[in-house]
């Protein structure tokens, strides 16, 4: 058994797909093949079902895969200990963010931290919270960067700052008249909502002690998939949505008009980066903290009596 054979077994859990495992691993399929063989023959049982299509581990396939994995990821942290050690930043950086941060966040941070961290690589997938968790134990992304509190014990969660929510209100509405508005008066039926999955509708549901019940009077019902959609669909229609602070810092003037915030205790989202507990490379967690804490704007480095809402 070598570490080679476990990457081939992880690649083709991955794929599921011999070809494709093989193509990822720069090898020919035979070669794969034979390998994987032999290490099957070594163990006495067989890790895939061929037969299946896609690929499928076995019962037994399944908690080697798993070993694997584990084996691969405590490998990969010799190096980031030594770099640790000495101080260096460079090697790898797999990054997975929430699709409701990055298009907020990632723009105010992430060219200056590559322009000054030239050896690193930076790889960014935006995942909802379960893929980002399961890809943070499996070894795929190396921080993740979600809402938390999450209920993950294997994992070290870091809060960074805290984000404001806010209502982005039609004129044609009459909480547009209002200067503050209180989250439990919002009408259900005139909000506009994420699709299913997204840890910000959670919270929205939470933060308006909405439940699918109260907006079925509704005559249309759309939920969408980015922030971004659910405003154009307030300003070209009417009703409202709630849009994290961050978004404010790209609206134009006679947009940011139809801003309107929340009464006190102003309710807030709790930004954390997570990693493995186990994750070696320290001075880069460090460095990539470094450059988002001093990218946000400096209030929403503290609560300030502001109240986490969590997922509902």
């Amino acid at each position: 058994m070598n570490l080679q054979q476990l990457e081939y077994i992880v690649a083709v859990d991955t794929a599921r797909h011999f070809g494709k495992a093989a193509e990822k691993c720069f090898v020919t399929q035979p070669t794969l093949s034979s390998m994987i063989h032999k290490l099957e023959a070594e163990l006495g049982v067989r890790i895939f079902q061929r037969d299946k299509k896609p690929v499928i581990p076995t019962e037994v396939g399944k908690h080697i895969i798993a070993q694997a994995r584990s084996v691969l990821q405590e490998t990969k942290r010799i190096p980031d200990i030594v770099q640790t050690h000495i101080g260096e930043i460079k090697g790898e950086l797999r990054l997975g963010i929430l699709p409701t941060l990055a298009p907020y966040v990632l723009p105010l941070f992430i060219q200056h931290f590559i322009r000054m961290y030239k050896q690193v690589h930076v790889t960014i997938k935006e995942l909802l919270t379960e893929e980002m968790i399961e890809g943070l134990k499996k070894g795929k992304i190396d921080i993740g960067l979600l809402v938390t509190p999450i209920e993950e014990k294997s994992l070290a969660v870091d809060p960074i700052f805290y984000e404001e929510f806010v209502a982005y209100v039609s004129s044609h509405e009459p909480s547009f008249k209002r200067r503050h508005l209180d989250p439990a008066r919002i009408d259900a039926s005139k909000l506009w909502l994420l699709e299913e999955g997204h840890c910000f509708r959670s919270q929205i549901m939470n933060l308006c002690h909405l439940r699918k019940a109260a907006a079925r009077h509704k005559q249309f019902d759309y939920e969408a998939g980015s922030i971004e959609t659910l405003k154009k669909m307030v300003e070209r229609n009417e009703g409202m949505t709630i849009l994290p602070e961050l978004a404010l810092l790209y609206l134009n003037e006679s947009d940011k008009h139809m801003v309107r915030r929340f009464r006190k205790p102003v309710p807030v989202r709790e930004v954390s980066m997570i990693t493995r507990r186990d994750y070696a490379h320290v001075v880069l967690h460090e460095a990539l903290k470094k450059q988002i804490v001093a990218a946000v704007p400096q209030r929403m480095l503290h609560m300030n009596k502001r109240a986490v809402i969590k997922q509902a």
